[in-house]
């Protein structure tokens, strides 16, 4: 099931610092959105829950040390994958 993509503000800014250290990630980070939009659960993506202060967001990886936070929600009807954050393990966390 295809899941609409929504990026917070707070994941925008992220993206855009992020994009701006590491420009040569930014397409493989497009290729993991299309897959996280497509199967939130492959296996590639390493989908887990997370525990604490993020308690109730879930966490996919998009390389060895890019995380992407996000949060499963209704929109408009149908489920939607709300974009919290993206970064390296120590920023996202």
């Amino acid at each position: 099931m295809k899941r609409a993509l929504l990026p917070s503000a707070a994941f925008i800014r992220s993206g855009r610092r992020f994009a701006r250290k590491h420009p040569n990630i930014a397409t493989e980070l497009e290729s993991v959105l299309a897959l996280l939009a497509e199967d939130a659960f492959h296996p590639q993506l390493k989908t887990h829950k997370l525990k604490g202060k993020l308690a109730g967001s879930w966490a996919s990886s998009a390389g060895y040390d890019l995380r992407i936070v996000f949060e499963f929600v209704q929109h408009k009807g149908a489920e939607a994958i709300l974009l919290a954050s993206v970064g390296t393990h120590d920023e996202v966390y």
